[in-house]
């Protein structure tokens, strides 16, 4: 399972300060420490995540990492966390902490009385690729090769971090389980704290003999390539989950998931709302008095369409199923053409007097057809002859 956004998981906004922090990091861990919640797994899962957004958030070095690359950034296997800086549209988007038992900063306040625990294998880090596709190629599909660059197991020592022909040791000093329990003697009594163990860092074992190629992190970072197929009908921020091609995991555990995100770039003629389409389509004065039949743009070459008698500017037409294929589901929207009629500008001085003669053998009530209420032209019309309504 992918992890949470430490933010969300304290509660707090984004530009949220140090001391905002500390008091939502103090509130929720009273809450669900283990030793108000005894044998409650939920509880228990909810206060390590707690710790672990803490540490992280406390933390200003660590926060502008996380800030900067997501989970990815506070990964202690991820180098620093600085790999995904320099590639487009590439960035972490999850990924597994460096969190082991329940961490120093509560029991700096409160102390703890829990037993330690081995770290088990973790889920790896998800990742999220930007990808930008054309307004066709949304509305019908694609298929596409991309490049992610990410941590892979280390080829030469197979993700175990030694040197080939050697293995790690248990540690000697956690005996293997990663934390370290130290008993504090206060005025309140006696406190216990569990602590990551100092000397392997809370794997539990220690590589003597680390492997040359990965130096000892059992991960190197490659550029991986992946063909994959986007659906016909993805729209912007549209998302595509690519199982199991995310960072891999910790300590056998499975790897993380790839994240495709869609960006659509705007079509010069037509703009989309849902699966249907909508354009302008201008047209002379005779055709929209007359009617007449056109040829209109579609996504997919050109339509005929009927320009009724009388046609109004800003009425709109309908071709049916032209519009976006459905993502889920058989069948397509609609195309929606917005008439334009076009006033011409330049006239010749006998088609002046022939428009002259026309509007005078006009009968001006043809302007206001039955069924349709008065426009600004027509009230003016009627206001010029002194029948203002």
């Amino acid at each position: 399972m992918a992890k949470r956004d430490y933010y969300e998981v304290l509660g707090v906004e984004k530009n949220a300060g140090e001391a905002e922090i500390k008091k939502a990091f103090r509130k929720l861990a009273r809450q669900y420490h283990p030793d108000v919640n005894p044998g409650d797994k939920t509880a228990e899962e909810k206060f390590k995540e707690i710790n672990e957004a803490y540490e992280v958030l406390s933390d200003p070095e660590k926060r502008q990492r996380y800030d900067q690359f997501g989970h990815a950034g506070t990964d202690p296997n991820g180098f620093g966390g600085g790999g995904f800086g320099g590639f487009g549209g590439f960035g972490g988007f999850g990924g597994a902490g460096d969190f082991g038992g329940f961490g120093d900063i509560f029991d700096a306040f409160f102390g703890g009385g829990t037993a330690s625990r081995k770290r088990g294998p973790e889920q790896g880090a998800d990742l999220r690729y930007d990808l930008s596709l054309s307004f066709e190629e949304a509305a019908f599909g694609v298929e596409k090769d991309i490049e992610i660059p990410r941590l892979e197991n280390c080829p030469t020592c197979h993700g175990s971090g030694a040197k080939p022909g050697t293995n790690p040791t248990t540690c000697s000093r956690c005996q293997g389980t990663g934390q370290i329990r130290i008993t504090q003697r206060t005025a309140l009594g006696h406190f216990q704290t569990i602590k990551t163990c100092p000397e392997c860092g809370g794997e539990g074992k220690i590589i003597a003999n680390p492997c040359p190629e990965c130096r000892g992190k059992g991960k190197v970072r490659k550029n991986r390539k992946l063909h994959i197929k986007i659906p016909a009908g993805v729209d912007n921020d549209s998302r595509i989950r690519l199982s199991g091609e995310g960072e891999p995991g910790l300590r056998g555990g499975p790897p993380g998931d790839l994240y495709v995100f869609i960006e659509v770039r705007p079509h010069k003629l037509f703009e989309r709302h849902g699966n249907d389409l909508y354009m302008e389509f201008p047209v002379t004065f005779v055709q929209a008095t007359l009617g007449a039949e056109v040829q209109v743009p579609t996504l997919e070459g050109k339509a005929m369409l009927k320009i009724p008698e009388g046609t109004q500017t800003h009425t709109i037409l309908r071709l049916k199923g032209q519009g976006i294929p459905y993502l889920r589901g058989s069948g397509r929207g609609d195309q929606h053409i917005r008439i334009v009629v076009v006033t011409p500008t330049k006239l010749s001085e006998e088609q002046k007097k022939i428009l002259r003669q026309f509007d005078d053998s006009t009968d001006k009530n043809n302007y206001h057809p039955k069924g349709r209420e008065k426009g600004l032209f027509e009230r003016l019309w009627d206001s010029l002859k002194g029948k203002v309504e």
